[in-house]
């Protein structure tokens, strides 16, 4: 299978660092071309989600603009220009929170949009984390930070509390890397085209 290569590019609209709207023309495989398709730009993004020494999650109560009421959200935010995920990671969580963390989990790393693009989001958990100072954080909006049991997390997963994709997404990967059994001495790879063997 072949990508679609981009053509030519042209910036339809700014608003400000957070999101920049471009139209592009797109070459198809077969030869087809599009035209004006829209293109979003946006910071790319952290979210984390700590767990203390004595096994409670962070979680924050809040609302969101294009959230219909109150949510559960881990913490989060934009990288500044530059700054590498973990790094982003670890700073977003002690100005959020006011924790640091002993292990950082990278979860995964993903598109926002498949086809608009819209930045990338790193996922990560952070194990052990302990408080350091108070939290400064500047947010628009007002947040109630939750300290979770391992069940509760579940429980608010299952319940849809986590409104916004990405958010149930660091959840769902979070707590599978957690419940995961110890890997056995013989695994099969997935997706194999080989007959299956013996160990």
């Amino acid at each position: 299978m072949k990508p679609w290569k981009t053509v030519s590019r042209k910036v339809v609209q700014r608003f400000g660092k957070f999101l920049t709207v471009e139209a592009h023309e797109i070459e198809l495989p077969d030869g087809r071309r599009l035209h004006n398709w829209p293109w979003l730009i946006s910071p790319d993004f952290v979210l984390v989600l700590p767990r203390t020494t004595d096994g409670r999650f962070l979680i924050f109560r809040q609302t969101k603009y294009a959230v219909k009421g109150l949510s559960l959200a881990p913490v989060g935010g934009h990288m500044d220009d530059g700054e590498q995920p973990l790094a982003a990671a670890k700073r977003e969580t002690l100005e959020e929170t006011g924790y640091t963390a002993a292990k950082w989990v990278l979860l995964g790393s993903y598109v926002l949009h498949a086809n608009r693009g819209g930045g990338h989001g790193h996922l990560y958990l952070a194990l052990d984390a302990r408080r350091k100072c108070a939290p400064h954080a500047d947010d628009l909006e007002e947040q109630e930070l939750l300290f979770l049991t391992h069940r509760q997390l579940e429980l608010a997963f299952d319940r849809h509390q986590f409104k916004v994709l990405s958010w149930s997404t660091l959840i769902a990967q979070a707590l599978r890397y957690l419940n995961k059994p110890e890997k056995p001495s013989c695994s099969k790879p997935a997706f194999s085209t080989r007959k299956s063997t013996r160990c």
